[in-house]
């Protein structure tokens, strides 16, 4: 820990950002979630900042000189004004290192409920769209299959695999973003977002093949035909109470899923083994 220092400390839910001043005090946004009315660019003494909580760094590879970065946030003490999305600690505390106001974690907020939003409205549609289309209309079982066969190519495989596809690029998305390069962070953080993203797309790929290998084997009829499909997504819905329709809903999101799972996880294994 240095003068000039990124520093941040866990609360409930959310980091608090500040700049470390070097004599044990630190400059931040204060006030407590909820009650932002009253927040102020302040300089507290390090305990108070920390509240009990773990100090961590926040590493750069490209910053300010560490005496202009103490010299910015001097500079704006007793500025008010917060806003959780566009000047809060996180921005505040940014903007001193580098010049930039940004905040990952609304960054990363935003991205994750566009995502779920996302990729739930297009399963919705996706289930629409299976009832509408089709020799068979509706969500019996022969609407289902017969929908899924017409939205093809390659029949009721190549129909869940054409409706995942809205999901699993939305859900790449996100993880995109949320792994999002950025020149003036360290070269190993750098190489760990590359590596969650690029595992993220292998995630969207592995999980598409093992949905229909569930599908395939999950039913009281084994393998792709007819039979085998319908049995396998009425066992895949039931395993959350429903039926061939939920087997369906599941499918399209499975690869989306995994493209948010593996992508982060490879993103903190590679971290914690950069560390």
């Amino acid at each position: 820990m240095a003068k000039g220092d990124h520093i941040k400390v866990k609360r409930f839910g959310y980091y608090h950002h500040g700049i470390d001043i070097g004599d044990w005090t630190v400059v931040h946004f204060t006030g407590e979630p909820g009650n932002k009315v009253n927040a102020e660019v302040s300089r507290t003494s390090m305990l108070e900042f920390l509240d009990g909580g773990k100090l961590e760094i926040v590493r750069y590879k490209k910053s300010f000189p560490s005496d202009a970065i103490i010299q910015r946030a001097l500079s704006r003490l007793g500025e008010k004004g917060y806003s959780l999305f566009s000047s809060n600690c996180e921005h505040f505390a940014r903007w001193c290192k580098t010049g930039e106001e940004k905040s990952e974690q609304v960054d990363d907020a935003e991205a994750t409920v566009n995502a779920s939003v996302g990729t739930g409205l297009a399963a919705t549609a996706s289930i629409a769209g299976v009832s509408a289309t089709g020799s068979a209309a509706g969500l019996s079982g022969a609407g289902v299959m017969s929908g899924l066969a017409a939205i093809g190519p390659g029949g009721v495989v190549g129909g869940l695999g054409t409706l995942a596809a809205a999901p699993s690029v939305i859900a790449n998305v996100a993880v995109s973003k949320v792994l999002k390069d950025d020149d003036k962070l360290p070269d190993e953080e750098r190489e760990s977002r590359t590596a969650g993203r690029v595992a993220a797309k292998v995630g969207t790929v592995a999980g598409a093949v093992g949905t229909v290998g569930t599908i395939s084997g999950a039913g009281t009829v084994a393998g792709l035909s007819g039979a085998g499909l319908t049995s396998g997504l009425a066992a895949v819905g039931s395993t959350v109470g429903g039926g061939m329709v939920s087997g369906v809903a599941i499918s399209i999101a499975a690869p989306a899923v995994a493209a948010g799972v593996v992508g982060l996880g490879v993103y903190k294994v590679w971290k914690w083994l950069s560390d």
